[in-house]
């Protein structure tokens, strides 16, 4: 497995917020995380990346427990997007993808043509080289998503961890984002909140519920009404869409 979760815990004020989460995700394929806030996706990207560390379990990248890795190589690997950052610094775009390729330099490295390489090739695969030298205060919401997951490109992970990477997005950036992010040649895992997006583009889905994994699988195996309902408390149908034949999501008001 490329990321390899297994039984674990951590908490914070006293509370339980990843209780006993084991998940693996196949090398090149996307997992999307499903849960009612606080249900502890966040954390658990976090703890995957670790910037925070595990009270107990085990989170492997291949056959390594990242407790054994130095962060520099965790950071060498594994690429961060979250849901939103925001700066009033004067920089442009290239600046902010520029800061991708940190983990692949020492403090006295002088820039070199790997690293533009790295740039460059990130800035393509979210169709922005032409915005190269734009300042990152006139982008709209979803440039700004797309030069986020440019930046965490020029890292050149193998894995690629995605917290509400749509939140506050119009739906065409957010369909434009998600099927950016699964075309990728990269291991991805997302954090979610709309379960018909995540039926579209993910391979596979694990429902967080109050810490726990309530249900993993294919979207078809994992969308029920009887689980919508106990988790979101919400009535819904579920549909096969004509156009994509993924699950569809049809929530009833009455």
């Amino acid at each position: 497995m490329s990321i390899s979760v297994r039984d674990v815990h951590w908490s914070a004020g006293g509370l339980m917020i990843v209780d006993g989460i084991s998940i693996d995700v196949t090398p090149g394929r996307t997992l999307g995380l499903l849960g009612p806030n606080g249900s502890g996706k966040s954390s658990l990207l976090r703890l995957i990346c670790r910037l925070r560390n595990v009270k107990s379990g085990v989170i492997a990248l291949g056959n390594t427990d990242i407790a054994a890795m130095a962060r520099l190589d965790i950071a060498r690997r594994v690429a961060f997007v979250e849901q939103q950052a925001t700066t009033e610094a004067q920089v442009t775009v290239l600046d902010v993808v520029r800061l991708g390729r940190t983990p692949h330099r020492g403090p006295l490295s002088p820039w070199s043509a790997a690293d533009d390489m790295a740039v460059n090739a990130a800035l393509r695969h979210v169709g922005m080289p032409e915005r190269a030298g734009q300042l990152w205060h006139t982008l709209s919401g979803g440039e700004r998503q797309r030069v986020h997951i440019a930046r965490a490109l020029a890292q050149t992970p193998s894995e690629l961890l995605l917290d509400e990477p749509t939140n506050h997005l119009d739906i065409q950036h957010q369909l434009e984002i998600l099927g950016l992010v699964t075309r990728l040649p990269v291991t991805s895992i997302i954090a979610l909140h709309d379960l018909n997006l995540a039926a579209m583009f993910c391979d596979n889905l694990a429902v967080l519920h109050k810490g726990k994994v309530v249900a993993a699988g294919t979207p078809e195996e994992v969308l029920t009404e009887d689980l919508i309902a106990d988790v979101f408390g919400v009535r819904a149908y579920i549909e096969r869409s004509a156009h994509h034949g993924r699950q569809h999501v049809q929530y009833r008001l009455d």
